[in-house]
């Protein structure tokens, strides 16, 4: 057979080209195809890496959850004397309540030998001892502590809390399933599969939850007794004859140790791209049947467009965000282009939903406490590296509690959400970062923020919320307190400030100045603090107290029959201990209760007695807000009159503004209680707290007593004699007696006679006195009124 041969110039170069062309379009073929593989395996490495962390941000979201609902069981009133005193009705209704509350699965309370008292998964009690001692270690150590555990062949995402009164008396555990329901939230948010493994006491391994087919899931075994499910790293994994990616996470070491696998199928990350391929494999078949010259040209014309979408998608394989390919053609190459453009728009997008599940406040749109916390962490480093000042505010919303059970979760949202918009309204242009943190709780970093910066912003910021909401056709009023740190002066790591930032904001709260800068003085952890709150309860249990009692005139006829009861304690070794310094810190630690009934208690004994001794004198009782916020305030004051037999009408109870304000309906419905008994009511410092008429006209009061602030200045500032006037015309108008205290000269003294005032207090007449030292004081008043 004879040779073929070709001596057409045109034809062979047409020929070459034409294999020149086959070789080009078979190798960009294949190199797109290698690139693709390559990107999904990249992309698949990049989304796993991503999803770890929504699946830890998840896990922790629940966690946090837990531990609210379980802190909130453990610190109530009823459910710790109910562990005290072993009602196991009471132990598992507050149980099965708060699990119901977040539909948690697992509700338990340990006593201190880590044994069950109570489990709302069974009826009784069977004192089986808790299988994880290292959990109670932590959360002895650290306040709570959190875990996935295999507990009863299940698995649960459990937190341990502890219960004291004031000592640890138990632990409460409460937990989520990890269940089908668990794992499809998982897999629908992180759009992969998740498979939980467990390790039993022989050491094998076993899946306990997956989102995988059964069948396919033994597949994870191998690997994992294998040690090849390396945490913190890529991993390739063949499920079913199918290539995965895959990334473990250890939720649990040591026996029976849990671990969570996150897989992605390879081929369903390349799916996307598998046009492309058909696209490619049309274009070598067309390039073969065009001529030389054609040829050339789509040589040309499509091996640079390859080499673009080749770098195109290697870079988006590294991690990498190129922009987009700008590549206007019509044909195949034009259609690859727009299809890497979207496969990159996607990967944006999915990296952006990621990041906001991650960072941002679903209510308010706010950045959360996670991406707060790491733009302080940065801010602090530059603090560090400059020499400059940065100011970190929390603000935590008064009154928020009372509109949100009054008008409805519904209307509380969308308060958040006004807040929110007022603030970054007001600190967007700054160089600030306002961020909600959890509740009614929100932060604001201001960059090189100096302490009066912090402090003036924080009175703007205070005004602007003071301005009233329109909410649904609802007029809600609010306010807020806020506490300022400043780095370095109040720490240098963002623990630090924050919790200082938080001490400051209850001060504030407490004191109702609105803002305040940190002082260690507000620190009630500091381990002078704490001595003194031990020896103050011994002084409670041991009676080293004393009640001093100060006398009250009647201003129309020179008489005594009123004295009002302070506390006073005189310590064995720090001396004499000012209430202004042990009564707030006994209110900040809920001592002050305690302190109340003592004080009670002594008041109406000392009453009974002078009445037997024919002494005409009621006594006044301080209450604080806590005291009111109870309920067992009343049965204490009628089962105290009843033990004393004392006349209800010779006691009066003082409470404050604020204290009625921190919850007006529970606090109203106390005082109406405690005068239905027959106590008389007065409303102490009336004038610096923040009521209004409205709540004056319900209260059931009998008395007020204007503040000493007013009365002390009212000879020398005509603003103060305008208030004590009114004040007085104001009492007397509603039908109520007025006291005036802190009158110390005769000038003022004259000065409220002329203005009717019932009653006066104060140094002018006499200090605080016992009660031996108030007779004799009484004595020798009524002697030189006589003569």
């Amino acid at each position: 057979m004879p040779t073929l041969r070709i001596r057409s110039l045109r034809t062979r170069i047409a020929l070459t080209f034409t294999a020149l062309l086959l070789v080009v379009q078979l190798l960009g073929y294949f190199a797109a195809r290698e690139t693709i593989t390559h990107a999904a395996r990249l992309n698949t490495d990049t989304e796993l890496q991503q999803a770890e962390k929504v699946f830890n941000q998840i896990v922790q979201s629940h966690r946090d959850q837990l531990s609210q609902a379980a802190a909130v069981v453990a610190a109530d009133f009823g459910f710790r004397e109910a562990v005290a005193t072993r009602n196991q009705g009471t132990i598992v209704s507050a149980l099965r309540n708060s699990g119901d509350r977040i539909k948690a699965d697992l509700v338990m309370l340990l006593d201190l030998d880590s044994r069950t008292v109570a489990d709302t998964r069974i009826s009784e009690d069977n004192g089986e001892l808790f299988p994880y001692p290292d959990m109670i270690s932590q959360a002895r150590r650290n306040g709570s502590a959190s875990n996935i555990i295999q507990l009863d062949g299940r698995l649960y995402e459990l937190v341990v809390v502890p219960v004291k009164a004031p000592v640890t008396i138990g632990w409460v555990a409460m937990g989520f399933e990890i269940d089908s329901r668990f794992i499809g939230l998982l897999t629908s948010t992180m759009a992969l599969d998740v498979s939980f493994l467990g390790q039993a006491v022989g050491g094998g391994w076993a899946v306990l939850a997956t989102s995988l087919p059964s069948g396919e899931a033994a597949s994870l075994i191998t690997p994992a007794m294998q040690g090849h499910l390396v945490y913190g790293q890529a991993i390739r994994l063949s499920i079913a004859q199918e290539e995965y990616g895959a990334r473990a996470v250890m939720l649990h070491t040591g026996e029976n140790a849990v671990q969570a696998v996150l897989q992605r199928s390879i081929a369903e990350a390349a799916a996307p791209f598998l046009r492309i391929q058909s696209a490619l494999l049309v274009l070598s078949l067309i390039g073969l049947l065009v001529s030389i010259v054609v040829s050339l040209l789509i040589a040309r014309g499509v091996t640079r467009p390859v080499a673009m979408l080749t770098g195109f998608a290697r870079s988006i394989g590294e991690g990498s965000n190129p922009p987009p390919l700008a590549l206007a053609r019509e044909d195949e190459i034009g259609a690859l282009a727009h299809t890497f453009n979207d496969m990159r728009e996607a990967l944006d997008e999915r990296e952006r939903r990621i990041s906001g599940l991650a960072y941002q406040d679903g209510l308010t749109g706010l950045p959360n406490r996670a991406l707060f916390r790491d733009r302080l962490d940065q801010a602090i480093a530059e603090t560090v590296r400059t020499g400059a000042v940065l100011a970190v505010m929390v603000m935590d919303l008064d009154r928020f509690k009372y509109v949100n059970d009054t008008l409805g979760h519904t209307i509380g949202d969308q308060l958040l959400v006004e807040v929110g918009q007022r603030l970054h309204a007001a600190l967007g242009q700054q160089s600030a970062t306002v961020a909600r943190l959890g509740g009614d709780e929100f932060a604001v970093l201001l960059i090189d923020g100096s302490e009066e910066e912090a402090l003036h912003c924080a009175r703007n910021l205070l005004l602007l919320l003071e301005r009233p909401m329109l909410l649904e056709g609802q007029v809600v009023d609010i306010g807020a307190s806020i506490g300022i740190v400043c780095c370095p002066m109040h720490g240098d790591d963002a623990d630090t400030l924050m919790r200082r930032a938080d001490i400051a904001m209850y001060a504030a709260k407490r004191s109702g100045v609105g803002c305040l800068l940190y002082d260690t003085r507000h620190d009630t952890q500091t381990p002078e603090r704490l001595s003194l709150m031990g020896e103050l309860r011994h002084a409670v249990e041991h009676d080293d107290l004393t009640v001093y009692y100060q006398p009250k005139m009647d201003l129309a006829t020179g008489e005594v029959h009123h004295v009002e009861a302070l506390v006073r304690w005189d310590h064995a070794t720090r001396g004499f201990v000012s209430p202004d310094r042990f009564i707030p810190f006994a209110e900040q630690t809920g001592y002050i209760k305690a302190i109340t009934r003592w004080v009670a208690r002594r008041v109406i004994a000392q009453s009974a007695e002078w009445r037997e001794r024919g002494i005409d004198l009621q006594a006044s009782i301080n209450v604080s807000a806590r005291d009111l916020l109870g309920t067992e305030l009343p049965e204490f004051f009628e089962a105290a009159l009843q033990e004393f037999r004392v006349d209800p009408s010779r006691i009066w109870i003082e409470i404050t503004e604020s204290a009625v304000m921190e919850d007006p309906a529970h606090a109203l419905s106390t005082l109406e209680r405690l005068h239905g008994m027959g106590l008389r009511l007065s409303i102490d410092d009336f004038g610096t707290g923040y009521s209004s008429l409205a709540y004056l006209k319900r209260m059931p009061v009998d008395e007020i007593k204007i503040d000493r602030s007013f009365v002390m200045g009212m000879t020398q500032e005509r603003d103060d004699e305008v208030i004590v006037r009114s004040t007085i015309d104001l009492g007397h108008n509603m039908g109520l007696k007025v006291v005036a205290e802190g009158v110390e000269n005769d000038a003022i003294l004259s000065r409220l006679r002329e203005c009717g005032c019932d009653m006066a207090q104060g140094y002018l007449l006499s200090r605080p006195l016992p009660a031996a030292k108030l007779e004799d004081w009484l004595l020798a008043w009524r002697a030189k009124a006589a003569a």
